[in-house]
């Protein structure tokens, strides 16, 4: 959730940077075509720029396949909330999201990228939200794929051919 130990530990998370660095070497390793995701709250009380940029570095560094990014905010009865006083302003809570998005974006549209050409197993889900015309369907690494409908239905699992990719879809046709 933040690429500081310091931070880590006001989060009171029980590990260290170092630790989950080494973790995720671990598991590079053993799945070495493993897709990794993680949250990231920007904003944690009293976060300096220094942490901060740890956090940047972090994503650069472990090149996770897609970040979920939130703005910290307090909420009643919490560890923070109870401990700690929220200082970090507004607008440099939203610049440091911004920051996180821009380093991340591209990260992902690379890994993202790398599936164009493949075929892919796909869970199909349902309609797209935007396209009635379009099924959504999941990969076996959670990887969200579009594709033109078929003569298949929710819950059957398919081939796609992936087409094209931005930073967090891939796009394809069926494969018979």
């Amino acid at each position: 959730q933040s690429g500081s130990s310091s931070v880590l530990g006001r989060m009171n998370r029980n590990y260290t940077r170092e630790e989950y660095l080494e973790k995720i070497a671990m598991i590079r390793r053993k799945l070495p075509l493993c897709a990794l995701s993680t949250d990231i709250i920007t904003g944690f009380p009293d976060e300096t720029d220094a942490e901060h940029q740890e956090t940047l570095s972090l994503l650069r560094a472990v090149r996770y396949d897609y970040a979920f990014t939130f703005i910290y905010s307090e909420r009643p009865n919490t560890p923070a909330a109870k401990h700690f006083a929220d200082h970090v302003p507004a607008e440099v809570k939203q610049r440091r999201l911004e920051e996180i998005i821009a380093v991340q974006r591209p990260i992902s549209e690379m890994i993202y990228r790398q599936s164009i050409g493949s075929t892919e197993e796909v869970l199909v889900e349902g309609e797209s939200k935007r396209e009635a015309s379009v099924w959504m369907g999941r990969t076996d690494t959670n990887r969200v794929v579009l594709f033109p409908r078929g003569g298949v239905q929710a819950g059957d699992f398919v081939r796609v051919k992936v087409e094209t990719a931005n930073s967090a879809t891939l796009f394809g046709s069926l494969v018979s």
